[in-house]
C-alpha cells in the first residue's frame, strides 16, 4: 500500500478551553452547523464555540473556538446525541432518554416544553418526504421494544407520524426518505416504513462488533460488515461498490468524497471510494466519536475535539502524479467532477491527462502515453519540444506554465541513452503521422509537418518521400537545411518542387546523376528525371535539359517530348518542328520522335511522313553492306520502311522512288511502283525477281483493299497473266498460277479464265477453281432471280393500288378550290393525293421542287 496525503489533522477545541479543571467531565458528543460547533458533556452541559478557519502561509489550514456559551440540562445523566436542525434555529439534543428542543443561540428550550420521550437513539432525515420547509423529520429507537417512531419536529412543537415494529431490537438506525437502514440484534436490514416490506442485507454479530449504519446519499448506506469490511448498500438491498477493508474493531466513520474514514482506537484510516485502496493512516489513540459535517469532518477524544482538514484535491492529485502513481491520481480526477463546476473540472482534468501523458512517456509506456496525450487534447508542440531542434526556428510556442513535465529535453529524459532515445523518437514519428491528419494539429500544422520530416530524414525512414510527395506543411527554410545536413538530396528536390521551385529540384537531381553529390536513394533517378520532365508543363525547364537526357540517352530522353500529357499534346503546346531541329544531332531519337508524330498522333503532314522513311531508308542502306545486314535492328528497320510506305499515302514517291532505284530494295520498289499504279512493273519485281509469289498475291489484295471489284478482278488478271506468259515460262510459275486460282477463284471471272488457260491442264488441277466459279456463278443467278422476283411483286402492289384508286370517280368543278394555293380550276387537270385532296399540276410540282411548300398528304 502507497500512502497518500489526503487529510491533515487540526486541533479544534482544547481540553482546557472545554472543561477547564474538570478532571472527570468527558466528552460524549458533538455536531457542527457552519461555524457553530457544539459539544455535549457527560455531566449534562452543552457548550456552543464559534469556530474561525485561517490558512497559513504554507497552505495549512488551523482553526481557533472561541466559546459562546455553555448550558446545563438539568439532568445528570450525560448528553448522548447532538443534532442541529439549522431551518427551525432548533438543537435537537437526547438526554436521559428525552429529546429537548432549545435554541441554537440561546441554548435556552423552547416556551412550548415541546420534547420526545422514551428515545434512545435519533435520526435526521436528510431526504424528507413531507416537503415542509418548516419542520424535520426524526427518526428514533425508542425505549419500547422492538419500535422504531417517526416524528414531525416544529419550531415549538412535535408530531409522531408513524410507529414501526421491528423483528428484533435495533441498535442503530439511519433514514432516507420511506427507508430506513437498521442494524438489529443478529443483522441488518432495509426497511420501508411507508409500505411495511423490508429486504434482509447481511448478517453480524452485535456482541462482538459495533453496529454502524451511515447514509452516505441518496439511497445508499455504509454498514460495518463482517470480517472488518465496510459495505455498501442500496435500498434495494444491493451493492454497487466493493467494499473498503477496516480493521475488526472499528467504532466510528464518515465520509468526505471520494474518502470513506473509519476510526479505531488506535488510528484514523482513509480509504477511497473510488478504487477501495487504503490511501491514509493517521495515529489517533483514544478516540471516541468521528463525524461529517456537510463535508467538515470532526473528530473526538474523551478530552478534545479535531478536524480532519482535506487537501485540495489538484494537491492531491499533484501529489500522486509527483510520486508516479498515474491510475490512482487519474482514478481521483474522475472521482472530483461532482465537486467542480463542469468548466473548470475539464480545464483540471484535461491537464492532469497531459501531465500523466508525460509521466507514461518518461518510462517508455508509449500506448498508454498516446491515449493520455489523445484524451488530455495535448498541443503536441509540448511534446515535439522536448526533442532538440524539432520545432521550426521561427515557431512562436513557448511551453506551458506551470510545466506538465520536470524534464528539460530529451537527453535529460534519457540520461543520454542511445536506445531509449531512438525508441522515443520512434514514438514520435508515429504520433505525429497520426495526428497530422486531425483536429489536433489544427492551428500548427507547419510544426508537426515540419518535425516529422526532420525524424524522418534523421531516421533514414521510408515515409520521407511519401511525406513530400502528398500535401504537407513543412517549412522550406527549416526543412531544407535539415535535408542537406542528412545528404537527403533527393527528398531536397521533392520539397522544392511542393514549393514550386522545380528549376532547383531537377539542378539538384541532375547533379547526383552526374555524382557531382551522393544520394542513393532511387538507382533510377535518371528516369525519374525524364518522367518529371515529360509531365512538367514549364517549357523553359524541358528546353533547358532536353539536351542532358538526350546525350544521357536518345531512346528513353526522347520521352520528354513524346510521352507527354495527351491533353497537352491536343494544345500544341511545343512545336514539333522545334522538336526536330533539336534531335537533328540525335538520330535515334528524331526516328523515334518522327514515328510518334506520323504513327501515334497521326499527324497528317507530307514532310513528316516522307522525313520518317527518307530515315528508315537510311538505316537500312547503312547496315545493308555490312555483315549484320540479315540481324534483326536491320530487319525490324525494313519491316517498318515498309509497312510505312504501304500504309501511308502522304510521302512523296516520286523522291523516294529515285533514293530506292539501284540501291537493291526491290520490295520497297514494287510498294513504292504500286502507290503510282504501276502494276505491272511491280507485279514483275514480285513474280520475277524475287519469286515472291505469296508478296504478289497479298500485293493484289493490298492495292485493292477498300476498292470496287472490277479493280480487284483487273489487279488478279493482270497476275495471273504475268504467271501464264509464254516467256519466260517455268514449272514454278505454272504452280504459282494453279494456287492463285484455286485459293482466290472468287476474285476472277470464269469465262475470261478458262480462254487464258493452256489446253493441256486437266481439270482435276482446276477442280478448286471450278467448283469455286460454278458455285459462285449458281449462287449470282439464283440471287439474281430473287431480286428480280422482289421487283415484280413489288410492281405488283404498285399496280393494285393504282386500280384500286381508279376505280373511285372524282367530281371538278369551277368551285372546287386548290388545297394548296386556294384558287379554283381553270382546266380538267389536276393532281389528286390519297386523302381525296385536288391541287393544280403546277403547284404539285412546286412542292416537289421546294419540300417546306404546305402538303396536303403524300402524292400517289
Amino acid at each position: 500500500m502507497m500512502s497518500t496525503k489526503a487529510f491533515t489533522l487540526v486541533s479544534a477545541v482544547e481540553r482546557e478551553l472545554l472543561m477547564g479543571d474538570k478532571e472527570r467531565v468527558n466528552i460524549e458528543c458533538v455536531e457542527c452547523c457552519g461555524r457553530n460547533l457544539y459539544v455535549g458533556t457527560s455531566d449534562g452541559f452543552i457548550c456552543h464555540f464559534l469556530l474561525e478557519e485561517k490558512t497559513l502561509p504554507a497552505g495549512t489550514a488551523t482553526f481557533t473556538a472561541t466559546k459562546q456559551l455553555h448550558k446545563h440540562l438539568g439532568f445528570k445523566k450525560p448528553v448522548s446525541e447532538l443534532r442541529a436542525a439549522s431551518a427551525l434555529n432548533r438543537l435537537l439534543v437526547l438526554c436521559d432518554n428525552s429529546i429537548t428542543l432549545v435554541n441554537m443561540l440561546s441554548l435556552e428550550p423552547v416556551p412550548s416544553g415541546a420534547r420526545i420521550k422514551g428515545a434512545v437513539a435519533l435520526a435526521l432525515n436528510e431526504n424528507p418526504v413531507s416537503g415542509d420547509p418548516f419542520c424535520v423529520e426524526v427518526c428514533i429507537i425508542s425505549v419500547k421494544r422492538r419500535t422504531i417512531q417517526v416524528f414531525m419536529v416544529y419550531e415549538d412543537r412535535v408530531q409522531i407520524v408513524r410507529e414501526v415494529s421491528t423483528p428484533e431490537q435495533p441498535l442503530a438506525v439511519a433514514v432516507d426518505g420511506h427507508f430506513l437502514c437498521l442494524a438489529l440484534t443478529t443483522q441488518y436490514i432495509i426497511l420501508n416504513y411507508n409500505t411495511g416490506a423490508s429486504q434482509d442485507l447481511f448478517p453480524y454479530c452485535s456482541e462482538e462488533k459495533h453496529p454502524i449504519v451511515k447514509r452516505i446519499g441518496r439511497q445508499e448506506f455504509l454498514l460495518a460488515g463482517p470480517g472488518g469490511l465496510g459495505m455498501f448498500a442500496t435500498v434495494a438491498g444491493i451493492s454497487q461498490r466493493a467494499p473498503v477493508h477496516w480493521s475488526e474493531n472499528v467504532i466510528g466513520a464518515a465520509i468526505c468524497f471520494p474518502y470513506v474514514i473509519a476510526l479505531d482506537q488506535e488510528f484514523i484510516t482513509v480509504h477511497s471510494m473510488l478504487d477501495q485502496q487504503q490511501k491514509q493512516t493517521l495515529p489517533f489513540k483514544e478516540g471516541q466519536i468521528l463525524q461529517d459535517f456537510e463535508g467538515r469532518v470532526i473528530v473526538a477524544t474523551s478530552k478534545g475535539v479535531y478536524i480532519l482538514v482535506p487537501l485540495p484535491l489538484e494537491k492531491q492529485i499533484q501529489d500522486l502524479l509527483a510520486s508516479r502513481r498515474v491510475e490512482e491520481a487519474l482514478v481521483l480526477a474522475k472521482g472530483a467532477r461532482r465537486n467542480i463546476p463542469k468548466e473548470k473540472f475539464q480545464v483540471m482534468y484535461r491537464r492532469i491527462l497531459q501531465q500523466a501523458g508525460f509521466i507514461q512517456f518518461a518510462q517508455l509506456q508509449f500506448l498508454e502515453a498516446k491515449e493520455l496525450f489523445r484524451s488530455g487534447q495535448l498541443d503536441v508542440r509540448e511534446l515535439i519540444s522536448l526533442y532538440p531542434f524539432l520545432l521550426p526556428t521561427c515557431s512562436s510556442f513557448t511551453r506551458s506554465h506551470p510545466p506538465l513535465h520536470e524534464y528539460a529535453d530529451l537527453n535529460q529524459l534519457t540520461q543520454g541513452d542511445q536506445e531509449k532515445m531512438a525508441k522515443c523518437k520512434r514514438f514520435l514519428m508515429s504520433y505525429l503521422n497520426e495526428v497530422r491528419s486531425t483536429e489536433i494539429a489544427n492551428g500548427y500544422k507547419e510544426d508537426i509537418d515540419t518535425a516529422l520530416l526532420k525524424l524522418y530524414a534523421e531516421a533514414d525512414h521510408d515515409s520521407l518521400l511519401d511525406l513530400l510527395v502528398t500535401e504537407n506543411s513543412c517549412l522550406l527554410t527549416d526543412s531544407a537545411a535539415w535535408l542537406e545536413k542528412h545528404k537527403k538530396y533527393f527528398a531536397l528536390g521533392l520539397l522544392y518542387h511542393y514549393n514550386n521551385q522545380d528549376a532547383a529540384a531537377v539542378q539538384l537531381w541532375v547533379d547526383i546523376v552526374n555524382g557531382d553529390i551522393q544520394d542513393s536513394t532511387r538507382a533510377d533517378l535518371y528516369e525519374y528525371i525524364v518522367d518529371f520532365l515529360t509531365y512538367s508543363s514549364n517549357q523553359a525547364l524541358v528546353w533547358k535539359y532536353a539536351d542532358w537526357v538526350l546525350q544521357k540517352s536518345e531512346e528513353v530522353g526522347v520521352q520528354v517530348f513524346t510521352k507527354r500529357p495527351l491533353d497537352e499534346q491536343q494544345e500544341d503546346s511545343f512545336n514539333p518542328d522545334d522538336i526536330l531541329r533539336c534531335l537533328q544531332k540525335y538520330p535515334k531519337a528524331l526516328i523515334k520522335y518522327l514515328e510518334h508524330l506520323v504513327i501515334d498522333r497521326r499527324l497528317q503532314k507530307e514532310e513528316y511522313h516522307t522525313h520518317l522513311a527518307v530515315l528508315y531508308l537510311e538505316t537500312v542502306l547503312q547496315h545493308k553492306p555490312s555483315a549484320s545486314s540479315k540481324g534483326t535492328e536491320v530487319t525490324e528497320t525494313q519491316a517498318k520502311l515498309r509497312r510505312l510506305l504501304q500504309k501511308s499515302d502522304l510521302y512523296r514517291v516520286h523522291f523516294l522512288m529515285e533514293k530506292v532505284q539501284g540501291a537493291g530494295l526491290p520490295m520497297e520498289s514494287a510498294i513504292l511502283h504500286g502507290k503510282l499504279e504501276e502494276h505491272g512493273k511491280a507485279l514483275h519485281i514480285l513474280v520475277h525477281e524475287l519469286r515472291d509469289f505469296s508478296g504478289a498475291q497479298d500485293y493484289c489484295l493490298w492495292r485493292s483493299e477498300g476498292k470496287d471489284p472490277p479493280y480487284r478482278q483487273q489487279l488478279f488478271h493482270t497476275l495471273l497473266a504475268m504467271y501464264l506468259s509464254p516467256s519466260p515460262s517455268t514449272p514454278e510459275l505454272t504452280v504459282a498460277a494453279v494456287d492463285l486460282l484455286n485459293q482466290h477463284a472468287r476474285e476472277f471471272d470464269a469465262a475470261q479464265v478458262l480462254q487464258l488457260l493452256p489446253g493441256t491442264w486437266s481439270v482435276q488441277l482446276l477442280c478448286p477453281f471450278l467448283a469455286g466459279a460454278v458455285r459462285d456463278s449458281i449462287h449470282t443467278r439464283r440471287t439474281t432471280q430473287v431480286a428480280l422476283g422482289l421487283a415484280k411483286s413489288e410492281n405488283l402492289i404498285y399496280k393494285y393500288d393504282k386500280m384500286k384508286l381508279k376505280g373511285s370517280s372524282v367530281r371538278l368543278s369551277d368551285k372546287k378550290l386548290c388545297q394548296m394555293c386556294q384558287n379554283p380550276f381553270r382546266e380538267p387537270v389536276f393532281v389528286r393525293y390519297p386523302n381525296g385532296g385536288l391541287v393544280h399540276t403546277h403547284c404539285a410540282a412546286s412542292r416537289h421542287t421546294n419540300p417546306s411548300s404546305p402538303s396536303p398528304g403524300t402524292r400517289t
